[in-house]
């Protein structure tokens, strides 16, 4: 639960995530997350965070999608999730559209 206090605290925090996008007055149940393509990618929306951004094209894809999440001091306190269990605890600042745009740049590092 503490993650989870964390991470809403980081979210209401990351104005960067939100690009203009306004947030719903009561959060909606979160859709289920588009399914990770079946394929050799080293990586997919279910990897942890920490892992992607070792990766320096994974890094990239992370910066590209989500810009200044991992300059941000509470990254410590979730790097170990993936966006998938992020996305609930981001009161709507990850997008379906945000998981999917990602999810189809990381399929295609090998």
């Amino acid at each position: 639960m503490k993650t989870a206090m964390f991470v809403a605290a980081l979210m209401a925090a990351a104005p960067a995530f939100a690009q203009g996008t306004a947030v719903p007055a009561a959060p909606a149940a979160p859709a289920p997350a588009p399914a990770a393509p079946a394929s050799d990618a080293k990586f997919n929306l279910d990897t942890p965070l920490q892992d992607i951004v070792a990766d320096e094209k994974g890094k990239a894809v992370i910066e590209k999608h989500f810009p200044g999440m991992i300059a941000l001091p509470e990254y410590e306190m979730f790097k170990a999730i993936s966006l998938t269990q992020l996305q609930p605890y981001s009161n709507g600042k990850i997008t379906d559209e945000m998981l999917a745009a990602t999810a189809k740049d990381l399929a295609e590092i090998k």
